[in-house]
Protein backbone atom coordinates (compact mmCIF):
# COMPACT_ATOMS: atom_id res chain seq x y z
CA UNK A 1 0.00 0.00 0.00
CA UNK A 2 1.67 3.23 -1.27
CA UNK A 3 0.08 6.72 -0.14
CA UNK A 4 1.04 10.46 -1.60
CA UNK A 5 1.38 12.34 1.59
CA UNK A 6 0.80 15.85 0.31
CA UNK A 7 0.08 19.23 2.24
CA UNK A 8 0.09 23.04 2.00
CA UNK A 9 -1.53 23.05 -1.22
CA UNK A 10 -2.26 26.59 -0.83
CA UNK A 11 -4.78 26.74 -3.63
CA UNK A 12 -1.88 26.35 -6.19
CA UNK A 13 -3.51 24.18 -8.72
CA UNK A 14 -0.44 23.72 -11.32
CA UNK A 15 1.46 22.57 -8.43
CA UNK A 16 -1.30 20.12 -6.72
CA UNK A 17 -1.78 18.62 -10.59
CA UNK A 18 1.76 17.50 -11.17
CA UNK A 19 1.83 16.28 -7.69
CA UNK A 20 -1.40 14.13 -8.54
CA UNK A 21 0.24 12.61 -11.67
CA UNK A 22 3.55 11.99 -10.26
CA UNK A 23 1.74 10.00 -7.71
CA UNK A 24 0.10 7.28 -9.95
CA UNK A 25 3.39 7.14 -11.55
CA UNK A 26 4.75 6.30 -8.70
CA UNK A 27 2.30 3.79 -7.83
CA UNK A 28 0.34 5.25 -4.86
CA UNK A 29 -3.24 4.14 -4.80
CA UNK A 30 -3.91 5.78 -1.18
CA UNK A 31 -3.59 9.67 -0.23
CA UNK A 32 -3.55 11.97 3.05
CA UNK A 33 -3.48 15.52 3.11
CA UNK A 34 -1.68 17.30 6.23
CA UNK A 35 -3.75 20.11 5.71
CA UNK A 36 -4.06 24.19 4.46
CA UNK A 37 -5.93 23.24 0.76
CA UNK A 38 -6.04 26.96 0.54
CA UNK A 39 -4.85 30.36 1.03
CA UNK A 40 -2.26 32.27 -0.62
CA UNK A 41 -2.75 31.17 -4.24
CA UNK A 42 -5.85 31.81 -7.25
CA UNK A 43 -7.39 28.67 -7.18
CA UNK A 44 -8.98 27.22 -3.76
CA UNK A 45 -12.24 26.05 -4.98
CA UNK A 46 -10.70 23.64 -7.93
CA UNK A 47 -7.95 22.50 -5.33
CA UNK A 48 -10.84 21.51 -2.15
CA UNK A 49 -13.26 19.94 -5.03
CA UNK A 50 -9.93 17.69 -5.88
CA UNK A 51 -9.06 16.99 -2.32
CA UNK A 52 -12.95 16.33 -1.57
CA UNK A 53 -13.32 14.19 -4.36
CA UNK A 54 -10.66 11.87 -4.28
CA UNK A 55 -12.19 11.51 -0.46
CA UNK A 56 -8.66 11.71 1.09
CA UNK A 57 -8.23 11.85 5.01
CA UNK A 58 -7.48 15.65 5.68
CA UNK A 59 -6.91 17.27 8.72
CA UNK A 60 -7.35 21.16 8.96
CA UNK A 61 -4.83 23.71 8.64
CA UNK A 62 -4.59 26.95 9.80
CA UNK A 63 -5.37 28.42 6.40
CA UNK A 64 -8.29 26.10 6.14
CA UNK A 65 -9.38 27.24 9.68
CA UNK A 66 -9.44 31.23 9.33
CA UNK A 67 -10.56 30.63 5.74
CA UNK A 68 -13.62 29.04 6.58
CA UNK A 69 -14.55 30.91 10.17
CA UNK A 70 -14.47 34.06 11.48
CA UNK A 71 -11.20 34.44 14.10
CA UNK A 72 -9.49 37.20 13.66
CA UNK A 73 -6.94 37.21 11.74
CA UNK A 74 -3.68 36.87 14.83
CA UNK A 75 -0.20 36.74 13.70
CA UNK A 76 -1.12 36.91 9.60
CA UNK A 77 1.53 39.14 7.74
CA UNK A 78 -1.16 41.70 5.34
CA UNK A 79 -0.37 39.80 2.28
CA UNK A 80 -1.68 36.69 4.18
CA UNK A 81 -4.72 38.14 5.93
CA UNK A 82 -5.47 39.49 2.27
CA UNK A 83 -5.08 36.19 0.64
CA UNK A 84 -7.41 34.52 3.72
CA UNK A 85 -10.66 37.61 3.05
CA UNK A 86 -10.02 36.70 -1.12
CA UNK A 87 -10.52 33.47 -0.29
CA UNK A 88 -13.55 32.94 1.92
CA UNK A 89 -15.20 35.26 -0.72
CA UNK A 90 -14.12 32.42 -3.71
CA UNK A 91 -15.35 29.96 -1.64
CA UNK A 92 -19.10 28.36 -1.11
CA UNK A 93 -20.78 28.13 2.03
CA UNK A 94 -20.70 24.11 1.56
CA UNK A 95 -17.07 24.60 0.98
CA UNK A 96 -16.68 26.58 4.55
CA UNK A 97 -18.42 24.26 6.06
CA UNK A 98 -16.83 21.40 4.75
CA UNK A 99 -13.13 23.07 6.11
CA UNK A 100 -14.96 23.79 9.65
CA UNK A 101 -15.58 20.20 9.45
CA UNK A 102 -11.70 18.97 9.48
CA UNK A 103 -10.46 17.16 12.16
CA UNK A 104 -6.62 18.57 13.51
CA UNK A 105 -5.13 14.86 14.13
CA UNK A 106 -6.17 12.02 12.38
CA UNK A 107 -5.38 8.35 12.24
CA UNK A 108 -4.98 7.02 8.72
CA UNK A 109 -3.75 3.22 8.61
CA UNK A 110 -0.94 2.86 10.68
CA UNK A 111 0.17 6.29 11.01
CA UNK A 112 -1.35 10.00 11.86
CA UNK A 113 -1.43 13.28 10.28
CA UNK A 114 -1.23 16.86 11.65
CA UNK A 115 -0.76 20.22 10.50
CA UNK A 116 0.95 21.66 13.60
CA UNK A 117 2.18 19.98 16.61
CA UNK A 118 0.80 16.88 18.46
CA UNK A 119 0.66 18.70 21.67
CA UNK A 120 -1.24 21.53 20.69
CA UNK A 121 -2.94 20.95 17.22
CA UNK A 122 -4.96 24.02 17.32
CA UNK A 123 -2.72 26.65 18.09
CA UNK A 124 -0.83 26.13 15.40
CA UNK A 125 3.17 26.11 16.97
CA UNK A 126 5.68 25.60 14.47
CA UNK A 127 8.58 22.49 14.54
CA UNK A 128 11.47 23.41 12.80
CA UNK A 129 14.26 22.10 15.51
CA UNK A 130 14.18 19.23 17.47
CA UNK A 131 13.13 20.51 20.92
CA UNK A 132 10.07 21.48 19.36
CA UNK A 133 9.31 18.39 17.96
CA UNK A 134 9.99 16.78 21.16
CA UNK A 135 6.97 18.39 22.77
CA UNK A 136 4.97 16.41 19.94
CA UNK A 137 6.88 12.93 20.32
CA UNK A 138 5.50 13.40 23.91
CA UNK A 139 1.89 12.86 22.03
CA UNK A 140 2.71 10.56 19.07
CA UNK A 141 0.98 7.13 19.57
CA UNK A 142 1.51 5.87 15.80
CA UNK A 143 5.31 4.86 14.56
CA UNK A 144 4.83 7.21 11.75
CA UNK A 145 3.22 11.08 11.88
CA UNK A 146 3.38 13.12 9.01
CA UNK A 147 2.66 16.92 9.48
CA UNK A 148 3.21 20.67 7.54
CA UNK A 149 2.77 24.31 8.09
CA UNK A 150 6.33 24.77 7.92
CA UNK A 151 6.47 23.98 4.33
CA UNK A 152 9.83 22.58 5.14
CA UNK A 153 10.68 18.92 4.50
CA UNK A 154 12.29 17.92 7.74
CA UNK A 155 11.93 14.41 9.22
CA UNK A 156 12.61 14.17 13.14
CA UNK A 157 13.56 10.45 14.61
CA UNK A 158 12.80 9.75 18.50
CA UNK A 159 14.76 6.26 20.07
CA UNK A 160 17.00 7.37 22.93
CA UNK A 161 17.33 10.96 21.99
CA UNK A 162 15.54 12.70 19.34
CA UNK A 163 17.51 13.87 16.04
CA UNK A 164 16.68 15.55 13.18
CA UNK A 165 17.52 17.16 9.49
CA UNK A 166 16.61 16.96 5.75
CA UNK A 167 16.30 13.76 3.98
CA UNK A 168 15.36 12.08 0.71
CA UNK A 169 14.27 8.87 1.14
CA UNK A 170 14.97 6.58 4.29
CA UNK A 171 13.30 3.49 6.08
CA UNK A 172 11.52 3.43 8.89
CA UNK A 173 12.82 1.36 11.87
CA UNK A 174 11.54 -0.91 14.76
CA UNK A 175 11.56 1.16 18.46
CA UNK A 176 11.71 4.50 16.96
CA UNK A 177 9.26 7.41 16.51
CA UNK A 178 9.30 9.41 13.47
CA UNK A 179 7.63 13.23 12.79
CA UNK A 180 7.55 13.83 8.98
CA UNK A 181 7.15 16.97 7.86
CA UNK A 182 5.98 15.93 4.03
CA UNK A 183 6.96 19.70 2.08
CA UNK A 184 4.61 22.00 0.32
CA UNK A 185 2.89 20.99 -2.74
CA UNK A 186 1.81 24.73 -3.10
CA UNK A 187 4.49 27.17 -1.43
CA UNK A 188 7.72 25.57 -0.45
CA UNK A 189 9.91 27.40 1.77
CA UNK A 190 13.09 25.71 1.81
CA UNK A 191 14.74 27.63 -1.20
CA UNK A 192 14.10 25.07 -3.63
CA UNK A 193 10.66 26.35 -5.82
CA UNK A 194 9.41 22.74 -6.94
CA UNK A 195 6.50 20.83 -5.38
CA UNK A 196 7.14 18.03 -2.54
CA UNK A 197 5.36 15.60 -1.63
CA UNK A 198 5.93 11.96 -0.04
CA UNK A 199 5.60 8.45 -0.95
CA UNK A 200 4.77 6.57 1.80
CA UNK A 201 5.15 2.74 1.16
CA UNK A 202 3.30 1.33 4.53
CA UNK A 203 4.51 -2.36 3.79
CA UNK A 204 7.94 -1.66 2.84
CA UNK A 205 8.11 1.23 5.35
CA UNK A 206 10.04 3.91 2.81
CA UNK A 207 9.76 7.29 3.04
CA UNK A 208 10.87 9.21 -0.35
CA UNK A 209 10.62 13.05 -0.68
CA UNK A 210 9.45 13.88 -4.53
CA UNK A 211 10.48 16.92 -5.79
CA UNK A 212 8.64 18.13 -8.92
CA UNK A 213 8.62 21.08 -11.52
CA UNK A 214 5.62 22.74 -12.21
CA UNK A 215 4.31 25.99 -14.30
CA UNK A 216 5.53 28.51 -11.78
CA UNK A 217 4.81 31.07 -14.55
CA UNK A 218 1.27 30.24 -15.14
CA UNK A 219 0.39 29.93 -10.82
CA UNK A 220 1.36 33.40 -10.83
CA UNK A 221 -0.38 34.59 -14.21
CA UNK A 222 -3.45 34.04 -11.91
CA UNK A 223 -2.28 35.05 -8.62
CA UNK A 224 -2.06 38.85 -10.28
CA UNK A 225 -5.03 38.94 -12.38
CA UNK A 226 -6.87 37.75 -9.02
CA UNK A 227 -5.21 40.88 -7.71
CA UNK A 228 -4.09 39.19 -5.17
CA UNK A 229 -0.71 40.55 -3.49
CA UNK A 230 2.57 40.74 -5.67
CA UNK A 231 4.69 39.44 -3.19
CA UNK A 232 2.70 35.32 -3.43
CA UNK A 233 3.29 35.41 -7.09
CA UNK A 234 7.12 36.34 -6.61
CA UNK A 235 7.87 33.98 -4.32
CA UNK A 236 7.14 30.80 -5.99
CA UNK A 237 10.35 31.14 -7.92
CA UNK A 238 12.60 31.48 -5.29
CA UNK A 239 11.21 28.87 -3.16
CA UNK A 240 10.77 31.09 -0.06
Amino acid sequence: MRYAIIGDIHSNLEAFQVVLEDSRQQGCTHYACVGDVVGYGADPKACLDLVRSMGMPCVKGNHDEYCSGERELEGFNPHAAEAVEWTKAHLTEEDRKWLRELKYMRLVANFSIVHATLDGPQTWGYVADKLAAAASFTYQNTPVCFFGHTHLPLAFIRDSVVRGGTYSKFRIEGGRKYFINCGSVGQPRDGNPKAAYVVYDVDTGSVELRRLDYDIAAAQAKIRAAGLPERLADRLSYGK
